[in-house]
């Protein structure tokens, strides 16, 4: 795993694809390999920008509903998404100042799009992650997940197997893109200008998948 330096800051229109291609340079890509990229670029260039001074009515705009509102003022919100997160997502950090940045509208479909740019542009078949900064109900520390997925199953499925016991396994899945968005972070930080990394030979099934999988409803949510 290594992080892809070299990008530009990204302005509304880029082609994400055309510039993680530059600044892979001769290092190209192989089939398989994964691409975790940071959902604020992904916003950048798809507009999702907002003044800062509108961030309470961007917060409220982006909340499908309120959970929460803490002492401190901060939103708990669940996204139009289904993501449950801070603020809906609505974030001040690595944005111009003066400006708040929104989660994408439809962040799988985004990464959708970049696949299919890259598959056009270098011919090979990649995976894609698109990683955000969330918090935990019941865990202090922030990690980044997957809210944006294309390529890849979502999970690492092990129902139905054994373990050395030999008893069967009836719950577990491990959310893979999950622990590869949290891995890519280490590569990338916060404050690096480091906003995409390159993963190659994890042990994940390659094929259809979303983040949008990943997603309790509220009847399965164990909180609420």
């Amino acid at each position: 795993m290594v992080g892809i330096a070299g990008m530009p800051e990204v302005r509304l229109g880029d082609d994400l694809a055309a510039l993680l291609v530059d600044a892979l340079g001769s290092s190209g890509l192989d089939d398989r390999d994964i691409i975790v990229i940071t959902q604020k670029v992904v916003s950048k260039a798809e507009g999702r920008i907002r003044a800062a001074a509108e961030k309470e009515a961007a917060v409220r705009a982006e909340s499908k509903r309120v959970l929460r509102r803490t002492r401190g003022g901060m939103f708990i919100s669940e996204t139009h998404h289904g993501f449950v997160c801070a603020n809906a997502g609505v974030d001040e950090s690595n944005v111009e100042e003066g400006a708040v940045v929104l989660l994408p509208m439809d962040a799988d479909a985004s990464a959708r799009k970049i696949r299919a740019r890259l598959r056009h542009l270098t011919g090979r078949d990649v995976a894609i992650i698109i990683s955000d900064t969330f918090g935990r109900a019941w865990r202090l520390g922030q990690t980044d997940v997957a809210i944006g997925v294309a390529g890849m199953d979502a999970f690492i499925d092990y129902r139905g197997s054994l373990d050395e016991q030999g008893r069967e396994l009836h719950a577990t899945r491990i959310a893979a893109v999950d622990e590869l968005a949290g891995a890519a972070e280490l590569v990338m930080g916060k404050a690096r200008g480091i906003c995409a990394a390159l993963i190659r030979g994890a042990p994940v099934t390659f094929g259809r998948g979303s983040a949008s999988q990943l997603v309790r409803t509220p009847e399965e949510d164990l909180f609420r």
